[in-house]
């Protein structure tokens, strides 16, 4: 059975307060790099303009009244599911159901890297936290052992174009993932060092990620190109669950 390995990249840029995240998906070249900027949240609401453009899109997968289907539109208020749709082609990609057994996750905790605390651990284990305080069927567990882990995070100084974290995960042929890594920057492509609440906030992003999650044009969601919460918005946790109760793949073959 093949693989498909995807990369997701994200940026920060400017001052600590100021984080940027790009994504490169798993599409040819010419699907364009999208910027995200993390900024002081407002509220947590999905807004009224979001759920529209959801909905516009699913509304577009045409009449099969299969459950799939079904399900998919009864849910699309107060989700960002035709944005992940959309990017998709109406495919989606997810880990498969763990039936009770985490997955297991190693994060790098040490690193000669300059300016690199154990608060940044911290951060990365409090994002993970948040992401699997959701109900979904799968969860985290920590690993002291790297060839233990099905999730490896790493530390990089910084990267030479203006990112700071980037995403790879493998599906195979039916679109599970099976395998995922993590890379975050302890400093932006310029130089300035982001702080353990920048990181936390980025590792947020690249979860989302990991976890099967595009960008949204929702701007109050940690996965909007640009983002003005430091937490996961209701409709990160809806679309993330509803993702979960849905098979991997195409929907339109089911």
């Amino acid at each position: 059975m093949q693989r498909a390995v995807f990369p997701v990249v994200s940026l920060a840029l400017g001052v600590a307060s100021l984080l940027s995240a790009a994504h490169l998906a798993s599409r040819p070249p010419e699907i364009p790099e999208h910027v995200a900027t993390l900024a002081p949240a407002r509220h947590n609401d999905v807004s009224s303009g979001a759920i529209a453009r959801a909905l516009a899109v699913v509304s577009n997968l045409g009449d099969d009244h299969s459950d799939v289907m079904r399900r998919v539109r009864d849910a699309a208020p107060g989700t960002y599911i035709g944005d992940i749709l959309r990017e998709r082609d109406s495919s989606l990609a997810r880990w498969p159901d763990r039936h009770g057994v985490p997955l297991t996750v190693w994060i790098q905790p040490k690193s000669p890297i300059q300016d690199f605390g154990t608060g940044y651990v911290d951060a990365v284990r409090k994002a993970f936290q948040e992401w699997g305080g959701i109900h979904l069927p799968i969860r985290f567990t920590f690993v002291d052992d790297s060839a233990d882990a099905e999730v490896h995070v790493n530390w990089i100084d910084h990267f030479n174009e203006p990112i700071s974290g980037r995403t790879r995960w493998a599906r195979d042929d039916d679109w599970v993932i099976t395998d995922a890594n993590i890379i975050l920057a302890v400093h932006h492509h310029q130089g300035e060092q982001l702080d353990e609440d920048a990181m936390r906030a980025m590792a947020l992003h690249e979860i989302g990620h990991l976890l099967g999650l595009d960008h949204t044009s929702d701007s109050l969601s940690i996965m909007a190109p640009k983002v003005r919460v430091r937490q996961l918005s209701d409709a990160d946790r809806a679309t993330v669950s509803l993702i979960y109760t849905l098979p991997a793949g195409p929907l339109g073959s089911r």
